[in-house]
């Protein structure tokens, strides 16, 4: 059985928003893309308190200069197309204020017929959550997990009501309610973060860095939702971040992801465990245009359906 794939809509600074996003999501459309898919990041420091997802000198890299936002993006894509699922990987949960969140979600699926997957993390940025200033990064767990109490109660029946940390909702009607009930994915990296995944969310988002990376914390979730009970199984939406390019990349150091279409689709096969719902391809990085983009998505969807992925 093949595999959906979902691709990342063009959002960074080599991108005219308002033109390409419709013209790579109609693309995606009429190429076959199951899903379409937006980042989050809203600002670029210089110098930046801390190195790429916090890694100490690890630069972050200049495609970040100027990220459109990502429910702007989705509401434009949903306006171009009509069947792709529309989602998130990932909000970045306490750089939102959670009511206003909630409801911008509800609305965007009420707009595109009831296509919203909603992908949340707690992100890493030190920065990021200074501009925001919901709530400190110390604190970030804990408004994840009333984003996630806020969005199941506004998406729930009326009167809507909730008292939380940052989170006070009289008795109220709040709508419009989502067409079915919105899928939420969430990471799992660490303990805490696999055990929230098990009791809350309908699937999980891993970011694809290795087939026995992947095989082994999909092991662990796992081993997670059986000691915890859980029945219900898991959707399994593996993020890969890829870097094209024109000719193969040398075997010797090559990170997975990174070459040729058909080294892509060659290690998209590697990954293909039998837990895999779903793969989304960003391949917006290195393109130096919507018309690129294009191309490059194409071919690769096509491989991969010629290779039985």
């Amino acid at each position: 059985m093949l595999i959906p794939l979902g691709l990342g809509l063009p959002q960074m600074k080599q991108y005219d928003i308002g033109r390409d996003v419709a013209t790579v999501a109609r693309a995606a459309e009429e190429a076959g893309y199951e899903s379409l898919w937006v980042f989050e990041r809203i600002l670029f420091p210089e110098p930046a308190t801390q190195g790429l997802y916090g890694v100490p000198g690890l630069p972050w890299p200049d495609q970040y200069r100027g990220v459109a936002d990502p429910l702007v993006t989705l509401t434009l894509a949903a306006a171009a197309t009509e069947r792709p699922r529309l989602g998130t990987s990932v909000l970045v949960a306490p750089l939102h204020v959670p009511f206003q969140l909630a409801r911008s979600l509800a609305s965007l699926d009420v707009a595109s017929g009831g296509r919203m997957i909603a992908g949340i993390g707690t992100g890493w940025s030190l920065d990021e959550y200074a501009a925001a200033s919901v709530a400190p990064f110390e604190r970030r767990g804990a408004v994840l997990d009333e984003l996630l109490d806020v969005c199941a109660a506004v998406w729930g029946p009326d009167p809507v009501a909730y008292e939380g940390e940052l989170t006070t909702i009289v008795p109220s009607a709040v709508g419009p309610k989502p067409v079915s009930p919105i899928p939420v994915y969430l990471p799992a990296n660490s303990p805490r973060a696999t055990r929230r995944l098990v009791d809350r969310a309908d699937g999980w988002m891993p970011v694809a860095a290795g087939p026995a990376q992947l095989a082994e914390q999909w092991r662990r979730v796992r081993d997670t939702a059986a000691e915890r009970g859980r029945e219900r199984p898991l959707d399994v939406c593996v993020r890969v971040n890829a870097r094209h390019t024109a000719e193969p990349v040398g075997s010797e150091g090559r990170q997975p992801f990174h070459g040729s279409v058909a080294q892509i689709v060659e290690d998209l096969a590697a990954h293909a465990g039998p837990y895999v719902t779903t793969f989304v391809l960003d391949l917006q990085g290195t393109p130096r245009d919507a018309a690129e983009l294009v191309d490059v998505a194409a071919e690769v969807y096509e491989a991969a359906r010629a290779a039985g992925i």
